[in-house]
This record gives C-alpha cells, sequence and structure tokens, in this order.
C-alpha cells in the first residue's frame, strides 16, 4: 500500500483526517469506505458552497477524473473504470438545479472535547442553484427526525430560482436539537419530480448514535430494493467483484425503501452497508 501511495506520507495524512470524522475502521475494507466517504463529503462541501455563491464564483471543476494507474489517489474513477463513493455524490452536486443545505454544526465550528459543554451555533439554511436557463419554482420540503427516521417536525417552502441565479432560504436556527440522537432530512422537488435530497447532522459522523439500520438488498434485476429500519447514513452496494455501477450509490435514507437501477456489472455476492458500519 506504501508503494500505491505516490504521494510520500499521504496515507497518515488521510488517516490523520478520518480519524477526525469517522470511528477507526479495524478492517481494511472498512478503511476504504470511510476514506472514499472522507474524500467524497469533503469535495461535496467545497462545490456546493461555490455553486451557492454564483456570481462571485462561476464554476467548480475538481481533480481528478480518472486514473491511469492503480494507485491510491484523488480520482473519482479509478484505473479499472470503478466508481468511487466521490464520482456519485458528483452527480449529485453537479446536477443543474442543485438544492443544498448549509448547516452550522461542530463540523463548521471547532468541536473542542477538552472544554464541553461548549456552546455553538445549531442551524440550517437552504440554497438552489439553477444552471439551466428555465425559471424554476423549487418546492423544498425539511424534517427533523430521530434515530430511527422518526419525523419530530415537518416544514415545506417554494424557492424561486430565475434561470443562471442562486438563491438562498431564510436561516433556520435550531438551538433544542439533539446533536447526538437527532438530524435534518430534506427533499426537493421540480414539477412533482424528486430532483435533489439529503440529510444533516450536528455532530461529527463518529459521534452520532447511529441505530442499526438492518439493511438488506433484495434483486429484481436490473433493480436493487434497498430497505432500512432506521437512519442509514451513506448506504454502499458493492458485488463480490466491486466493479458494479449504479444509478445511485452512497446515498442517505431515512429508513423505507429505495430503488437503485444496475447500469453495469454483475449483481453477484451482494454486500450493503452505511457508516453504522464503521468500527
Amino acid at each position: 500500500m506504501e508503494k500505491h501511495q505516490r504521494n510520500y506520507g499521504a496515507n497518515g495524512k488521510i488517516m490523520s483526517y478520518m480519524q477526525q470524522a469517522y470511528r477507526y475502521p479495524t478492517d481494511f475494507e472498512t478503511l476504504i469506505y470511510a476514506s472514499q466517504l472522507l474524500q467524497a463529503d469533503g469535495i461535496r462541501y467545497g462545490v456546493e458552497h461555490f455553486r451557492r455563491n454564483r456570481g462571485r464564483c462561476m464554476g467548480a471543476v475538481y481533480w481528478q477524473l480518472n486514473d491511469c494507474w492503480p494507485v491510491i489517489s484523488w480520482s473519482s474513477i479509478d484505473y479499472w473504470g470503478r466508481w468511487k463513493a466521490l464520482h456519485y455524490y458528483a452527480r449529485r452536486f453537479f446536477a443543474p438545479v442543485l438544492v443544498s443545505c448549509e448547516e452550522e454544526s461542530w463540523m463548521t465550528q471547532e468541536a473542542n472535547m477538552n472544554r464541553q459543554h461548549f456552546e455553538f451555533e445549531k442551524s440550517i439554511r437552504f440554497n438552489a442553484s439553477n444552471e439551466t436557463r428555465q425559471d424554476k419554482e423549487i418546492l423544498l420540503k425539511w424534517q427533523i427526525r430521530d434515530q430511527k427516521a422518526k419525523v419530530l417536525r415537518s416544514e415545506e417552502a417554494y424557492i424561486e430560482v430565475p434561470a443562471l441565479s442562486s438563491r438562498w432560504l431564510d436561516k433556520v436556527l435550531l438551538p433544542e436539537i439533539d446533536v447526538f440522537t437527532e438530524y435534518v432530512s430534506y427533499q426537493a422537488y421540480d414539477g412533482g419530480k424528486e430532483i435533489a435530497e439529503g440529510t444533516v447532522i450536528f455532530s461529527y459522523p463518529k459521534y452520532f448514535r447511529y441505530q442499526d439500520p438492518e439493511l438488506s438488498v433484495e434483486l429484481q434485476y436490473p433493480w436493487l430494493i434497498v430497505r432500512a429500519k432506521a437512519y442509514a447514513k451513506s448506504v454502499e452496494i458493492q458485488n463480490e467483484d466491486q466493479d458494479m455501477v449504479l444509478s445511485d450509490n452512497y446515498f442517505d435514507m431515512n429508513g423505507g425503501e429505495k430503488r437503485v437501477q444496475i447500469l453495469r456489472g454483475k449483481p453477484e455476492g451482494l454486500k450493503i452497508r452505511s457508516v453504522y458500519d464503521i468500527r
């Protein structure tokens, strides 16, 4: 693994950043999964920020798309053409119409555990970025949920987003939210079609008290039916050869059921996991 890391010392850097966000993985497969989430979330934060600030920033590209060497790298598609978590994230954060949530949490303010219980802002602020040439009226729905994905509070609003523009909703303060057991989920619709969804937690992922979502996957070719009994963060589906490409992967689930389509690869030896399994 040191030989396949072209940046001398970078494996240590990856591990250093990983421990800030996730529990220490105790096997190699989980280490790969956690490191991919670390990469994907880091670039997602950046691109969403740039798109929210349209006018001051007029675009974003990331390094790098693919790789000509079988090494540890920045790429979102590896040497064999397999999609990493980042590539699925990129399909979402580069969507022509993006709805994203800017949260204030431990991830945006230093969580110094030596001085807990410290005060910090807990809030959400939604933004819609429209890179099409048509004006959009976006329906936004958001909820506060507990670990089992039970809805504790629900709100909705419409966002008028002119062509080639970005629009903010007002900030919502959530001072009473429990950072260890409650989170925010959201969905956005354009003409009745869901165009975006996501979740936001207010602690580092390693501190959130996930419940076992008891994930399962059923094959109804060319579809995979994924089921969860609780909140499941960054659900990954892999086949035996780890070469399957799906219509979506590394997604959040608020319990319930989700259908994803197999685009490439054989659905043999299917495995499924979420952040709950990083341990």
